[in-house]
């Protein structure tokens, strides 16, 4: 009941990590149907275009060695292995065409459904590969028997087909056996060429029917529930609570270095508890007024107490702070629309510092 539950739980596509991960380790999908259909191709290849030439030097080949027979001494193993070489290589040139396209169409087979890669993890030894109820629970397990009825059915419907093709020519192959002997050979090339073109109808039939199948039976294994991706949405993205506390954490440390910096500020401009921008403009240093601390709420009172406890002027202008706690940010010179403004109040902090001075100076 659990597995079935968890089964109808898994009702989302997989996503593009899972489809990864699954290939990564070597779980890719796989049609045992195309392999096989492309070895039936191979040799009706090999029928129609190499077989008639093959079979027509091996013929004349055999033609010579039992006309010339007695050039041929079998005293000795070595006499006999001579003409076992013979025979041996010349069997060889006929079946290696054969042996080509089957090695070249089987691998163009595999490599068209999924590149090749190498899973390192799959050639690891592990004790499930040679335990001998594993292998048991593989062969005669359910996913094993359905395997085996898929073959069966495959063999009775690809033998019904061929019967059926076959049945006219019966008769015409039992006359076989009371016709020329020279007839035979190219009126069993013929069987065989019909033969295997029904086969390889039905072999592409079964191949196509497979691949979609297979295809559809990977992505449905590979199906996630809900929890699944929020889960591995968490550990692509890392923890939604880590990474908020992470990001605490770093605007606790903006503003305590932040907070730091307004000692050096020229003069804080405040709302006047609901914001503060602290501002330094230095002539010697050149350039416009930089916002090196702004805040809102308790920062905004934090910065105006630092302030006035360095003797830092501070000036309530509602407005003004408002717009720049809005549109400046930390560490940037003010924009050009509030120069007049700025350049107003750091003119009485110098006019304000000239007259101590001159206060200062008189006797």
């Amino acid at each position: 009941m659990a597995d079935g539950e968890d089964k109808d739980s898994k009702t989302e596509e997989p996503t593009e990590k899972k489809l990864r991960d699954a290939v990564d380790k070597g779980n890719v999908p796989f049609s045992r149907e195309v392999p096989i259909f492309a070895s039936v191709l191979a040799m009706l290849i090999y029928l129609v275009f190499f077989l008639p030439d093959r079979a027509g030097y091996f013929v004349e080949a055999l033609r010579d060695l039992f006309e010339q027979a007695d050039g041929w001494r079998l005293q000795n193993g070595g006499d006999a292995l001579g003409l076992f070489q013979v025979l041996f290589f010349e069997v060889g040139a006929v079946l290696l065409p054969a042996f080509a396209l089957l090695m070249g169409f089987g691998i163009a087979a595999s490599v068209l459904q999924n590149m090749p890669s190498p899973v390192f993890d799959r050639i690891q030894p592990k004790l499930e590969r040679i335990s001998p109820a594993k292998g048991f629970g593989r062969i005669y397990g359910a996913k094993g028997m359905v395997e085996f009825a898929k073959s069966m059915t495959k063999i009775v419907i690809v033998s019904a087909v061929v019967a059926t093709v076959l049945h006219e020519d019966f008769y015409r192959t039992l006359d076989f056996m009371f016709s020329d002997p020279t007839l035979v050979a190219p009126e069993m090339a013929r069987l065989a060429g019909k033969v295997i073109v029904v086969v390889l109808i039905c072999t592409a039939t079964l191949a196509v029917l497979d691949l979609l199948w297979t295809r559809y039976s990977w992505n449905a294994d590979l199906r996630m529930s809900k929890q699944d991706i929020k889960d591995e949405l968490k550990q692509s993205d890392g923890d939604p609570i880590v990474k908020a506390r992470q990001r605490s954490l770093a605007r606790d440390r903006a503003r305590r270095r932040m907070i730091a910096e307004v000692p050096r500020a020229t003069l804080v401009i405040a709302n006047p508890t609901h914001y503060a921008v602290a501002l330094r403009y230095v002539r010697e240093e050149g350039g416009a007024p930089v916002v090196i601390a702004k805040g809102q709420d308790l920062i905004a009172l934090k910065i105006r107490e630092v302030a006035e406890a360095h003797g830092i002027p501070v000036f309530e202008d509602p407005p003004l702070a408002r717009s720049m706690f809005a549109q400046v940010s930390v560490d940037n010179f003010i924009p050009a629309v509030f120069y007049k403004a700025v350049a107003e109040l750091v003119h009485r902090i110098y006019a304000t510092k000239t007259k101590n001075k001159t206060a200062g100076a008189l006797p």
